[in-house]
């Protein structure tokens, strides 16, 4: 029988846009260094260390052989893991599978992207599809995969461009307010819609950067947790799902995102988070759960799933915004952190949604805290067509 299990220790380094000061072993030291403290344990109370990047983006293959000085994995159990944007959050439940085995006392995952060292564009081009079957559609890229929703929500009339410069604005709010993000600027509607056009209708204000850093967090089944913190976010459940078509088959692909299930990668996100929600019994998202973290690699992406999460209805989106019911003051907080769109060290940037609910069931987030979070999810998606969800909760 598995054993119940929680997140007891959570760490990340700062994330910034370029590190020449630091080697990527040192990063991800840093933040196997900040979780430890975090957890008041040492590497000798580590029995295993799951870790991932998008190796492409770097170049440089086998990293959990070659970061052992820096990831203390020396000896110890373990796993290398690559699912494309959702490397974090399939490290984090790989973690979660290993300490609920009952076979581990503590568990360390660790995702990490240093961008400054390779060419994330030039690898994503390398691995997203067969050109040849999509001649139409070209070698896509994360604006161009994002430029598709953003069409569709517009056609829909599910936002308005407007109202997504509105959301990017409360995102960088929150993101001041996290110390650990990348970008730390405040933001008017007026900048963002002023910004340049990349590929109508996104513009430069709605994407991410291409950040640097790492982050780590430290898991436990139930037998060693409660040792170990007296105030762990105990994991209740976690779903990962693949979905979609590869290599995108040109027509047939757009066919397919034309109908009401929308592009496939979507679709499989939103039954992560509808297994997840059937599974807990949770029938009304937006009043059960308390905060949410979700992938955001643009503006547009953050509102698609407040639809995609049963937050609202399809086509109401615009309704979560007028009310700005996802804002740190609204009834169902989105993204505190400011997010992907804040902060994109990809590797680490789906572990960091899961890092930040478990720093929400904790009381840990200073300035971005939502008060008594008490149930919190997690819901993460990449361009490998995995998408993650995770529920986490406070137990007394």
């Amino acid at each position: 029988m598995a054993e119940r299990i929680a997140i007891v220790g959570v760490g990340q380094t700062e994330f910034k846009g370029r590190r020449p000061d630091i080697s990527q072993v040192e990063l991800v030291n840093q933040a196997v260094r900040a979780a430890l403290d975090n957890a008041q344990l040492t590497i000798k109370d580590i029995d295993a260390v799951v870790i991932g990047n998008v190796e492409l983006f770097e170049g440089n293959y086998q990293v959990d052989m070659w970061m052992t000085e820096g990831s203390g994995a020396y000896l110890k159990s373990g796993f290398k893991v690559q699912s494309g944007g959702t490397t974090g959050s399939t490290v984090s439940t790989t973690c979660f599978n290993l300490a609920a085995s009952g076979e581990f006392g503590a568990v360390l995952g660790i995702g990490f992207e240093k961008q400054d060292e390779g060419s994330s564009q030039a690898s994503l081009r390398s691995i997203y599809e067969d050109v040849f079957y999509d001649v139409g559609g070209g070698g896509k890229s994360a604006v161009t995969g994002a430029q598709g929703i953003a069409l569709d929500m517009l056609r829909r009339k599910s936002i308005t461009e407007e109202q997504v410069a509105i959301v990017r604005v409360k995102q960088a709010e929150n993101a001041i307010r996290n110390p650990h993000a990348h970008l730390r600027r405040k933001l008017t509607v007026e900048d963002v819609m002023n910004s340049p056009l990349l590929a109508r209708p996104l513009r430069l204000l709605h994407i991410c950067p291409t950040s640097v850093g790492a982050c780590a967090i430290v898991v436990a089944p139930e037998s060693s947790a409660k040792k170990i913190s007296s105030n762990p976010a105990w994991v209740i459940d976690w779903v990962t799902v693949h979905g979609g078509t590869m290599p995108f088959l040109g027509t047939m692909t757009q066919a397919i995102s034309a109908t009401p299930l929308g592009p496939m990668w979507l679709w499989s996100f939103e039954q992560a988070a509808t297994k997840l929600y059937k599974r807990n019994g949770i029938t009304n998202p937006r009043r059960e759960l308390d905060v949410i973290e979700v992938y955001d690699m643009a503006t547009w992406l953050e509102i698609e799933w407040y639809e995609r999460t049963h937050l609202c209805e399809k086509n109401e989106a615009h309704k979560l915004v007028e009310e700005q019911a996802t804002w740190m003051g609204g009834d169902i907080p989105v993204n505190p952190s400011g997010g992907v769109v804040s902060t994109n060290a990809i590797g680490a940037s789906a572990m960091q949604r899961i890092a930040e609910i478990a720093i929400q069931i904790r009381g840990d987030g200073g300035d971005r805290q939502v008060p008594n979070a008490k149930q919190a999810a997690a819901f993460t998606a990449g361009g490998d067509n995995y998408s993650t969800a995770v529920l986490m909760r406070k137990l007394l």
